[in-house]
């Protein structure tokens, strides 16, 4: 598959057995399904960026990310979509690569690998262009596609959503997805972050930062879920994922969206929505993030 459709992505109501709390609709935007690797809402952070680099005539585009980045394999293979060359640079040393950085190499991206310590440079952009020195032309995307075209390309995801949902769920990494969407939905919409990692609350001053100024209002974000970090999990959270696979068929990936639908059921069991409420959970991809536990989910 070469091609992105977003006539793909579909809305997928959950089952009301699934939750306790009577609420008028529990629905999931599939954005996993536009593409098995450039998946959920890193196609809509990096199409805009790309095609930036493209007009502006840059001829390669330089992006961050560990191991088992999501961001760098979707940038890999969205680089070669689009016949732009990529470069990844990688926190961390590996003597053998891991299955997301073999995928990136087999797409085409040179990885340069650094130290955790050099890796804390990574927005400075003549230490990153020194680095890259063996190329011309390069346009730099910060991890996670966190700039003003990630986050405009993310407000797109908003041609998805319904003027009648009450509440909007995603899961929070950099912040540039939420406040994507927050600059663009009405006001209306409250809008739910869950953030996957320690004390994650951090964000909100990031967050605030880039939204507009009428737009800073109705969101919140949750770092109640973390199951111990990011990147971590427990036997618990894999058996609320099999669980779900069970009852709605859908896939929810380690990282991200698993400890968002966790975090979503807690709220719903302690009666925070409105019985009127209509939410819409936004699936954000990265299910090649559940290859360390794939011996242990059913899908």
């Amino acid at each position: 598959m070469d091609t992105i459709d977003e006539r793909r992505a579909i809305i997928q109501p959950i089952a009301k057995g699934w939750y306790s709390q009577q609420v008028a609709a529990l629905d999931v935007l599939r954005l996993d399904l536009l593409h098995p690797i450039i998946s959920g809402n890193k196609w809509f952070k990096l199409r805009l960026n790309i095609r930036h680099a493209i007009d502006g005539g840059f001829k390669t585009i330089v992006t961050f990310g560990g191991g088992f980045s999501n961001h760098l394999i979707a940038t890999a293979y969205a680089a070669k979509m689009f016949g732009i060359k990529s470069i990844g640079i990688v926190r961390g040393r590996y003597d053998v690569l891991t299955p997301t950085l073999v995928d990136c190499k087999n797409a085409g991206m040179e990885l340069i690998f650094v130290s955790k310590e050099e890796y804390e440079q990574k927005e400075d952009t003549v230490w990153i262009r020194k680095l890259a020195s063996h190329f011309d032309e390069l346009f730099i995307i910060p991890e996670g596609g966190a700039n003003e075209w990630g986050r405009v390309g993310a407000g797109l995801i908003d041609r998805f959503i319904g003027h009648d949902y009450t509440h909007i769920a995603l899961s929070v990494g950099t912040g540039t997805t939420l406040t994507g969407l927050r600059n663009k939905l009405d006001n209306k919409h409250q809008m739910l972050g869950f953030v996957p990692m320690k004390q994650g609350a951090y964000l909100k001053e990031h967050i605030a930062e880039h939204l507009h100024t009428d737009k800073n209002t109705n969101w919140q974000l949750f770092d109640n879920w973390h199951f111990g970090g990011f990147g971590t999990w427990n036997d618990d959270l894999l058996q609320f994922m099999n669980a779900f696979y069970r009852t709605t068929n859908i896939p929810l990936d380690i990282v991200y969206t698993s400890k968002m639908m966790y975090g979503i059921k807690q709220l719903l069991a302690n009666d925070f929505f409105p019985p009127d409420a209509r939410i819409l959970c936004i699936h954000t991809g990265g299910l090649r993030g559940n290859v360390s536990v794939k011996d242990r989910l059913i899908y």
